[in-house]
């Protein structure tokens, strides 16, 4: 049986975003920012808090990636690289090395490599990995 390891997504709320803080087993892995909290209206809104199982998953644009399905109203929402959420997100989650601002940080690229290489490693091992919001 597959053994369940959750991530722990904690999210400070503002007017021009959405920073939060990705912990595992109480270790700090990464920051994240998002759109600001519009009530889950698609495109323009982080997603709403709860718990949702990552998958792997093949975008056009951006490979393969970490997705989040079964977001409610909502798909094609995934985990990817962008450091300016107003500009760059439309619903996603994007990994952050340092906040720089409301839904603004630097060094995505090598946030979203740190998150990637977890998670896949325990979806190497047969493994479901969650990300609870809160």
């Amino acid at each position: 049986m597959a053994v369940q390891h959750t991530l722990l997504l904690q999210r400070k709320y503002g007017a021009q975003g959405t920073n939060g803080t990705v912990s595992y087993q109480g270790e700090h892995i990464c920051h994240t920012i998002e759109l600001p909290d519009l009530n889950n209206l698609p495109r323009i809104s982080c997603i709403p808090v709860g718990r949702y199982r990552l998958e792997k998953r093949r975008y056009p644009k951006h490979g393969e990636q970490i997705g989040i399905p079964n977001v409610l109203g909502r798909e094609a929402i995934l985990i990817h690289a962008a450091n300016n959420a107003m500009k760059e997100l439309h619903g996603c989650i994007a990994p952050v090395t340092t906040l720089t601002g409301e839904g603004t940080g630097d060094y995505s690229g090598k946030a979203l490599a740190k998150l990637k290489a977890l998670v896949y490693s325990l979806w190497d091992m047969g493994d479901e990995v969650y990300l609870n919001i809160r």
